[in-house]
């Protein structure tokens, strides 16, 4: 069996080398620009620009931290398990 996990990890290491400059950092803008091209629905590329984002940069942790607030709402859509999907493009 493949390796799902460890596999998604190493693409999230990878997305944030690839978008964050040489500090380390990734600007909330930057970072919308990458979700608007890594993600496919359109619903969820909707929320994502609706947001408002703090303006300063972020690192790897808050960056995993959207990414996991993001997973949760993808969850909560697919299930209908939990918060009400609205309520998603309030987070991180």
């Amino acid at each position: 069996m493949a390796h799902r996990l460890q596999d998604i990890i190493k693409s999230m290491v990878e997305l944030f080398v690839e978008y964050s400059d040489a500090e380390g950092k990734i600007s909330k803008e930057q970072m919308m620009k990458m979700m608007d091209k890594e993600i496919e629905c359109a619903e969820m590329k909707e929320k994502l620009k609706a947001k408002k984002c703090d303006k300063n940069p972020c690192d790897f942790r808050d960056f995993s931290c959207c990414l996991g607030q993001v997973a949760v709402c993808c969850y909560q859509k697919k299930t209908g398990k939990g918060q009400d999907w609205e309520d998603c493009s309030k987070k991180c």
